[in-house]
């Protein structure tokens, strides 16, 4: 079996190699010759897999893509060719929750503010979404939740529409899909309009899909004086980005939210499953066997513990800052791919174990940490 996986689809080498020969490809740059001879393809969200790129894929059995969005992907192409296709759902949903969670406590700490008693709306209550409410529901927020979808479909009682967040909120956050038409269209989900309207400096951040905000408006109006904090980690037109919002960006990074060793690794993690299942084959990898050891491990809190103790606990494992710094000083010479590519390793909040003296174990948990809950001698 010959394997074809992007170039920065992480530990492919460890899942893959027993079930064939494993190549590497450019995710940009894939000839429709290359695929002559594959068996099974493993892509990312910057190729578009599509009937012109499968034309010559005569022997290719499966398609995987390790994300959750799958709008990259005709779906309807691979199953008329009876190509086997996987996803993977959620491999990233941790990551990005606790991307904002760095963003908010950042924001906070740079202006002196607090996240106690503000509004925030999560637009979007999927994979992502969800594990975000989860992660933020005993942080003193106000949680509005929007999705219409969910809502339609009866499994979203809580929803709220997108106006009516952006009434309320303080912040607001987006996860949705890229959907570029019909009554739930997403691209532009945030534009010339609805930028109008938003409150100064309201927080807005985008960690979904770059064209759910329309870019050159949002330039705009800033340009005439519009008063928003931005956390943009994604961008209309990748990797040929509007630069031009840099300078009005709190906090920017290049495509990352999602990539903790632990996130990029989950999605390989499952199209190694997905094709196992497609082979008829037993699964006998793990996560596990691979990850390594980060390089802390744990610390102990005290009695007393507030919000800005818990701030300097989501920074430990991950701080936001570090990227935002990195995309501004690399960005115009080393340019937003390979910025992408050479990003340093990261991990998640459940990395770091915490020896708990104080009462608020069952916050820590629900951030995500790994809790040792303590008590007085």
């Amino acid at each position: 079996m010959k394997i074809l996986a992007d170039q920065n689809m992480p530990l492919v080498e460890e899942f893959f190699s027993d079930l064939g020969e494993v190549r590497r490809f450019d995710g940009r740059n894939l000839q429709a010759s290359t695929l002559q001879a594959v068996d099974a393809l493993l892509v990312r969200s910057v190729t578009t897999v599509n009937e012109e790129l499968l034309a010559q894929a005569q022997h290719l059995k499966f398609v995987g893509t390790a994300t959750i969005g799958i709008d990259h992907v005709d779906t309807a192409h691979l199953a008329q060719r009876n190509i086997a296709f996987s996803s993977a759902p959620g491999c990233n949903a941790i990551a990005v929750a606790e991307y904002v969670i760095s963003a908010l406590y950042a924001y906070t700490q740079e202006t002196g503010t607090s996240l106690e008693g503000r509004t925030l709306g999560i637009v979007g209550v999927g994979n992502i979404g969800k594990c975000l409410q989860q992660k933020l529901i005993n942080l003193g927020l106000r949680l509005l939740l929007c999705d219409p979808v969910r809502h339609e479909a009866g499994t979203l009682d809580e929803h709220v529409d997108i106006d009516s967040v952006l009434a309320q909120a303080d912040i607001v956050t987006f996860h949705v899909p890229l959907v570029k038409e019909g009554r739930h269209q997403t691209r532009h989900l945030l534009d010339a309009e609805r930028i109008s309207k938003l409150k100064d400096n309201m927080l807005v951040i985008n960690a979904s899909r770059g064209d759910v905000i329309d870019n050159q408006a949002l330039l705009s109006a800033l340009q005439k004086g519009k008063r928003l904090e931005l956390v943009l980690d994604v961008w209309e037109n990748e990797p040929n980005i509007l630069t031009e919002l840099l300078p009005y960006v709190r906090f920017a990074s290049v495509h990352i939210a999602g990539h903790t060793q632990e996130g990029k690794a989950r999605g390989t993690q499952m199209l190694y499953q997905g094709l196992c299942q497609r082979l008829g084959i037993s699964v006998d990898k793990s996560l596990e066997d691979f990850l390594p050891v980060p390089a802390l491990t744990k610390c102990r809190t005290e009695k007393s513990l507030t919000e800005h103790d818990l701030g300097r606990l989501v920074h430990l494992v991950y701080d936001i800052r570090r990227d935002d710094g990195l995309m501004r000083a690399n960005l115009a010479s080393h340019g937003f791919d390979s910025l992408r590519k050479t990003y340093p390793p990261r991990r998640e909040f459940s990395t770091l174990s915490i020896e708990n003296m104080s009462e608020h174990g069952g916050l820590l948990t629900s951030l995500g940490f790994n809790v040792i809950q303590k008590n007085e001698d």
